[in-house]
């Protein structure tokens, strides 16, 4: 459970990094495969220094990339609708939306939980 609590915090970070690393080297080995012997700057040594390994790394970077990209695009979906949803000083509508909200938050820093809390104190809510 501990485990989770710490994912909750560095989720977004951690999801921005495989994303980055999972286009460098996707990058690396293209360039490895197609434009060996062209000097592209740091690209091309870095391809270089892999060398026969590009082809392994081209298709981590393969897999990389949609799971950075989808766990970042999740947490920013998931942080807008909330902030959207704290915006209302409409008690019924937040209301309507708690089960949502309360899974949203979940998977979001604790701070986002600490601001939920705080706006259904301030409606009358808790």
């Amino acid at each position: 459970m501990k485990i989770w609590k710490v994912w909750r915090e560095i989720r977004f970070p951690v999801s921005l990094f495989v994303l980055a690393l999972g286009i460098i080297l996707f990058i690396s080995g293209l360039v490895w495969m197609f434009w060996r012997e062209a000097e592209l700057g740091p690209i091309s040594d870095l391809a270089k220094f892999f060398g026969g390994w590009n082809y392994y790394l081209l298709v981590i970077g393969i897999v990389l990339i949609p799971i950075g990209g989808w766990y970042s695009y999740d947490y920013i979906k998931k942080k807008r609708f909330l902030l959207e949803e704290l915006k209302t000083d409409r008690k019924s509508e937040l209301v309507k939306k708690k089960g949502e909200l309360e899974s949203v938050v979940k998977a979001l820093p604790k701070r986002y939980e600490r601001m939920l809390r705080e706006k259904e104190k301030k409606l009358g809510l808790r």
